[in-house]
């Protein structure tokens, strides 16, 4: 009997419903209910953000566990994913938003150290190339704590170690940069983000991101003021380059960990899906395959900007490759949906209208959704 089709799943996750290897799933089971000779793929995958880990072990990459320092200074669970001498890090396993308790904030004194504490373990493990997945976390302390975690000593104005956190940071007077791991030198970092915003400024870390961490205008313009501290003291320990790595695309990334990496760790800043496609094998399961499936729980204006499914899409046109879309809500119409690349979307909300529904029900509306779309897009046995 042939087959009606080759297809790729290469969906990120629907954020608050299902894991990326979730979507893939209902996706799966939807198009096998009606065409179930399809040959069917599945590539989770992610942007850099939440979910990045767990693309990576969809994809193969061992996961390893371990309690690190959580953004609160508490210990946290946080797994990595390696494979051979290649580690995935999500900084949001250790230093992320959600690790936070409900309605809690910490805009002032949240950290990134657990987050150096999983680039340590990477390298006990072996790594020689790690991808450090930025985005979702609490932290507005410019990779501050990263770097303290791997050696670097951030004192004040009395030689006395700062405490953890951005607000800190005005207090800054001596970076000795001569303790970080010796191993960083000999590993390459890439910077995975989907944010090209410089560290500091009307578009730096503090102002634009701050406010989603919970801090308000005069807390914002305080972590400003640190974090441009923070460049002027590393001034004096590495000259200009602070005040470059500061400026360039990506710095302001997470809280201004892009800045951290940037300088401490010599990374090279890459659009995170670009990394994450690389690194998951795309290319070669693209060449497997005649439609694409991307998708996220919101296709909207921020998809287009760098996100999965605009960096999949991307990728799979350049290849000659169809490529569809299911998501939970569309909010982008069919002019720049075809511009990203995308044939045509296929929401949740068109089968069923309440939010609140499409977000506890969104497996099985998902296998709908599937089956409308193998029915439109695969050929018939």
């Amino acid at each position: 009997m042939t087959d009606t089709g080759r297809v790729l799943i290469a969906a990120d996750k629907f954020k608050g419903s299902l894991t990326a290897a979730e979507v893939a799933e209902h996706v799966a089971a939807g198009i096998r209910a009606v065409r179930p000779t399809a040959v069917v793929e599945a590539l989770p995958v992610a942007d850099g953000g939440d979910g990045t880990v767990a693309a990576a072990v969809a994809s193969g990459f061992e996961p390893v566990e371990l309690e690190v320092t959580g953004p609160l200074g508490l210990p946290v669970l946080a797994t990595l994913a390696g494979r051979e001498e290649v580690a995935v890090i999500e900084m949001a396993q250790a230093s992320g938003l959600a690790l936070l308790p409900p309605f809690t904030f910490a805009p002032m004194t949240a950290t990134t150290y657990g987050t150096g504490e999983l680039i340590a373990a990477a390298l006990d493990g072996g790594a020689t190339t790690v991808v450090l997945g930025v985005g979702g976390s609490a932290t507005t302390d410019g990779g501050a704590g990263m770097l303290a975690a791997l050696g670097a000593r951030l004192l004040d104005a009395d030689g006395d170690p700062l405490p953890f956190g951005g607000g800190p940071l005005r207090e800054l007077a001596e970076v000795d940069l001569s303790g970080l791991d010796s191993r960083l030198k000999d590993t390459e970092f890439v910077l995975a983000s989907d944010v090209d915003n410089p560290l500091t400024g009307p578009q730096g870390a503090a102002a634009v991101y701050g406010p989603q961490k919970g801090a308000d205008p005069v807390e914002v313009e305080a972590l400003d003021a640190a974090l441009t501290n923070l460049v002027r003291v590393l001034e004096q320990t590495v000259g200009a380059r602070a005040t470059e790595c500061a400026a360039a695309p990506g710095a302001g990334a997470a809280g201004g960990i892009g800045f951290g990496a940037l300088l401490g760790l010599n990374a090279v800043f890459r659009p995170g899906i670009e990394v994450l496609l690389d690194v998951l094998g795309f290319a070669s399961a693209l060449e497997r395959a005649d439609l694409v499936i991307t998708g996220e729980g919101s296709l909207d204006e921020q998809t287009l900007r760098g996100k999965a499914p605009a960096g999949v899409a991307a990728a799979a046109r350049a290849a000659g490759r169809r490529v569809v879309a299911v998501c939970g809500r569309l909010a982008i119409d069919e002019d720049a949906l075809r511009g990203a690349g995308i044939g045509k979307a296929y929401p949740l909300t068109e089968i069923e209208p309440d939010p609140e529904v499409c977000i506890a029900q969104a497996g099985p509306l998902l296998e709908r959704v599937a089956r409308q779309l193998a029915e439109e897009q695969l050929p018939r046995p």
